[in-house]
């Protein structure tokens, strides 16, 4: 039975029909900008966030771990960026300047914020370091500076006073007029004439005669074994011999102890591995310098993301300077080294916890047990 309406029935019938099929339609309305977020307001506010919530980028490519210390840089690094908020990308060239070079070149296809690089070469980054800056990204030399490059900063320890401290250690040791053999890092390596001078200068001022310089590739370390073996007759001649790192003394003194000279020949070396740590206690290394590498890492990072960010870059545990790459006057941040012998050992290496001690003193039974 079909209901009747009257003229104005039907028209109160078709008004809450129109009022019914409104409201569904605001509710759809309502629903749909809940889902996809369709308000302006909240369209600006997702994009803002999510800008927010994008993190920095830093690629690190570092010539190898072969090298005790660069294990202990990567992980302060990584640590003390991720602190800041930032995520690294780690790199290993194995010494493949070829490799390190492609390694740059991933990371301005990933548009890193912010490159990183212990370089293997200092002369053979320059074309890929002007990519990465015509990219808009950062560039930092960390602990090596890259020659003619124009980086954006530079970050190291005053390496020509790691090269005094050396000397310095072998003229307090009682030698003067005396005859040294410096068994050094690679050419390629800028560090390497900045030590280098900082050890002439006072070996000349005490007399003492540079009789051989001997540079090892790529810094390996036996390469100097080699070096010892073919030069024994100068070996014996000389009273000290400069190493330009622990691992390459660690040769050294293998190749002495060979020949029962090991103690009774000078040897100076830097990094304070753990091994430099033991030979110095028990007497087969007169000394090390230790460079504070937590204080370094941590300042580049800290470095790295205030430069992602456009921040001013201020001192961070050294002194702020310019330095020459050959070409441009580059910033930099030097961080101060020290002087690491039998004497001070505890207060530097093992009060700093960079050590054991029961690890430093494996071999010296005597100084364990009196703690």
């Amino acid at each position: 039975m079909k209901t009747k309406y009257t003229k104005a029935g039907k028209i109160a019938h078709f008004s809450t029909f129109i009022k019914r099929i409104l409201c569904v339609f605001v509710v759809l309305i309502m629903l749909a900008c809940s889902i996809c977020g369709c308000t302006g307001e909240e369209s600006g506010g997702s994009t803002q966030k999510k800008k927010e919530d994008k993190k920095i980028q830093i690629g690190m490519t570092f010539d190898s771990f072969v090298i005790e210390r660069w294990q202990r840089d990567r992980d302060v690094f990584v640590s003390m960026a991720k602190e800041l908020g930032a995520e690294v990308n780690i790199q290993n060239a194995n010494g493949d300047i070829s490799e390190q070079k492609k390694q740059i070149e991933y990371f301005i296809k990933k548009g890193m914020d912010v490159i990183v690089i212990v370089s293997i070469d200092s002369m053979a980054l320059k074309a890929n370091i002007q990519k990465a800056k015509d990219a808009g990204i950062k560039v930092i030399a960390y602990d090596r500076l890259i020659s003619d490059s124009n980086v954006d900063f530079y970050i190291s320890f005053d390496n020509e006073k790691v090269g005094e401290m050396m000397g310095q250690a072998l003229v307090d040791n009682g030698l003067e007029n005396g005859k040294v053999i410096m068994v050094c890092g690679p050419h390629s390596d800028n560090n390497v004439p900045m030590v280098g001078k900082g050890f002439k200068d006072v070996m000349k001022e005490h007399g003492n005669e540079i009789i051989d310089t001997f540079y090892a590739d790529g810094w390996k370390a036996e390469l100097a074994s080699d070096y010892m073996d073919k030069n024994m007759s100068s070996v014996i001649d000389c009273d000290a011999i400069m190493c330009g790192n622990d691992d390459i003394a660690s040769r050294v003194v293998t190749a002495l102890s060979e020949k029962r000279l090991a103690g009774k020949k000078l040897v100076v070396g830097q990094d304070a591995d753990l091994e430099a740590c033991q030979r110095i206690v028990e007497g087969t290394q007169l000394m090390t310098v230790y460079k504070p590498i937590e204080k370094l890492a941590q300042a580049a990072a800290e470095i790295a993301v205030k430069m992602a960010k456009g921040e001013e870059i201020t001192a961070a545990g050294g002194r702020t300077s310019t330095i020459s790459d050959g070409t441009y006057e580059i910033p930099c941040l030097k961080i101060e080294p020290v002087s690491v012998t039998a004497e001070n050992m505890d207060e530097v290496i093992i009060k700093s916890g960079f050590h054991l001690k029961e690890d430093v003193y494996l071999n010296v039974h005597d100084k364990t047990e009196e703690d």
